[in-house]
């Protein structure tokens, strides 16, 4: 065996054998991140996703992977890579897609043991993110994320939670308030919990007007009261601006300068341009020097597995069709003489950082159509209570009913308009700021909404509840209309308070929430394959069509997905 192949294999042996050592926590302070001792935290990290398998089609529009594989699930491969991120010498790995009914424990107390943190997407492709098109804040999507959270609470190497990747683009700037509302409830449970992760978001790059309004929305206060409730901790930025054999004042001057009083922490969560092969990988040197430390805490390379995209390949390594070894190209060997010689400075120090301030949210405007106003906070008790007193149940024949239930929210909204009805409890408005009653509730509950709202308006007849077999009348329901059931069960459709799960949820063996539409799952994402529970292949199961509701993303202009 080769000696160098041979120290890997030992590293990997011990990582997975020794016992538990604590890794530094990271704290942000200000603008910057800092270890426990007091020196300044940097991230210097790779994206750590295999690239999904994508079906093209009319309802993905966005080229999303019909499913991920989830890369912290996986113990022998783990073991395989984590020698490899040491000779890069990368401290954080970001995952684009991870699976909460998996087990994780192996992974990420092996990267724990090498000193490396994980930013973890809490969005999914395909049924687990905000969709650009038609956003939502709703239940199905809080539970997901609070189930991530509950599932890698228990490891000291989870340094930062993305809400959203690339939700928000210039034509769909009203998805912001949908963002942030993520935010606000994901940051309030974490501190429901005691928990000091970071709550993040990773944008994609654009003009330099819509970056800047992005960047400032998602970490203002919509109450003026200079609150950090709503922000985020950490703003990503997905950039390929430095390609070639570039400069720091022909690529980076301007953006940095442009973040220069930002307040909260800055990074890039990609980077990496593939237009102008080689990739010298250059820009780590400028990212890491005293030219951008004062603005910018680190990169994330994009990315470790092979990545397939318009512009060329991203990929640094592949890997053999049985899985078992690594084979590192020149695009690696690059990017690890950079990251090892970078040496970033230690300031300012952590006394000297100071706090952030948080200015009052901007008005929408023509330019960024944004209301302050956010979506409330997703109520599970109540949205249940709706379901049990609604007079038609969407009750499928088929247990996979994810695909059906955007065609039959479409069908039930039409029928009821031309009965004189409308589904506007179900709808939310980003930019207006104005959000239905139900428009927090999962996406069966809208539609069992909708299609009692078309039951009611025709006389209670059996036959308009069926909904070709989809429909059950409720028997049990009380006479009040679906309007009428709602106001009983949501008596505060604006409220924002501290989520908790509902009972039955949090569970490591069970699965997370699903439901509503195209996804976010990160710059890679899975393979598609239907499998079993315990594997870390999962099926997205898309809910196609949901016309009100469904969450799109795409990665980096590179791999579709969020």
């Amino acid at each position: 065996m080769p000696p160098l192949r041979a120290a890997r294999l030992l590293t990997a042996l011990a990582l997975f054998s020794c016992g538990a050592q604590a890794i530094s926590q990271v704290t942000r302070n200000g603008r910057y991140l800092y270890n426990a001792d007091g020196s300044r935290f940097y991230i210097k990290g790779i994206a750590y996703q295999p690239q999904g398998f994508v079906i093209a089609s009319d309802d993905n529009a966005f080229g999303e992977p019909t499913g991920f594989e989830d890369p912290l699930a996986q113990p022998d491969a783990c073991k395989r890579d984590i020698p490899f991120l040491q000779e890069l010498s990368v401290n954080v790995i970001r995952a684009y897609s991870v699976n909460s009914s998996l087990n994780h424990d192996e992974c990420m107390s092996a990267l724990s043991n090498a000193g490396i943190y994980t930013i973890i997407d809490l969005s999914l492709p395909m049924n687990g993110s905000v969709d650009r098109s038609a956003p939502s804040w709703s239940g199905n999507l809080l539970d997901q994320y609070l189930e991530t959270i509950d599932v890698f609470s228990k490891y000291d190497n989870v340094l930062a939670y993305n809400v959203g990747n690339e939700a928000i683009t210039s034509n769909t700037t009203s998805v912001a308030p949908f963002i942030k509302a993520a935010a606000r409830d994901v940051k309030a449970y974490l501190n429901s919990k005691s928990l000091s992760t970071l709550v993040a978001y990773a944008q994609i790059d654009g003009a330099e007007n819509f970056r800047e309004n992005v960047a400032d929305y998602l970490s203002c206060d919509p109450t003026g009261q200079n609150s950090p409730s709503t922000a985020i901790d950490l703003f990503g930025l997905n950039n390929y601006e430095w390609c070639g054999d570039s400069t720091f004042e022909g690529s980076y001057a301007g953006l940095t300068s442009q973040f220069a009083d930002y307040n909260v922490v800055a990074y890039f969560s990609e980077c990496g341009c593939v237009s102008q092969p080689p990739r010298l990988w250059t820009e780590m040197d400028a990212i890491f020097s005293s030219q951008m430390s004062d603005v910018w805490s680190g990169s994330i390379a994009f990315s470790y597995f092979p990545a397939e995209s318009v512009d060329g390949q991203y990929g640094m390594v592949t890997i053999s069709s049985d899985g078992s070894t690594v084979q590192t190209s020149e695009d690696f060997d690059r990017l690890k003489q950079h990251y090892t010689a970078v040496s970033p400075p230690n300031s300012p120090s952590k006394d000297s950082a100071g706090a952030s301030s948080y200015p009052s949210c901007p008005s929408s405007s023509d330019t960024f159509a944004a209301s302050s106003t956010l979506p409330p906070t997703p109520d599970f008790a109540a949205c249940s209570c709706l379901e049990n007193a609604l007079s038609c149940q969407f009750r499928p024949a088929t247990s996979n009913y994810s695909a059906i239930v955007g065609e039959l929210l479409d069908e039930s909204c039409s029928l009821l308009g031309q009965s004189g009805g409308n589904c506007d409890e179900l709808g939310a408005n980003g930019q207006t700021g104005t959000y239905g009653r139900v428009s927090s509730c999962d996406p069966t509950i809208k539609l069992s909404y909708a299609m009692t709202s078309y039951y009611e308006l025709n006389n209670r007849d059996a036959q308009a509840c069926s909904f070709a077999g989809n429909g059950t009348v409720n028997s049990g329901s009380p006479a009040s209309s679906a309007s009428a059931a709602a106001s009983s069960c949501i008596t505060n459709a604006a409220a924002v308070f501290t989520p908790t799960l509902p009972a039955g949820g949090s569970n490591p063996g069970g699965s997370s929430g699903n439901g509503n539409g195209n996804g976010n799952g990160g710059g890679s994402s899975g393979n598609g394959d239907d499998t079993e529970s315990n594997s870390a292949l999962v099926d997205a199961k898309p809910l196609l069509g949901v016309a009100a509701m469904i969450i799109t993303s795409v990665v980096g202009g590179i791999l579709t997905v969020v």
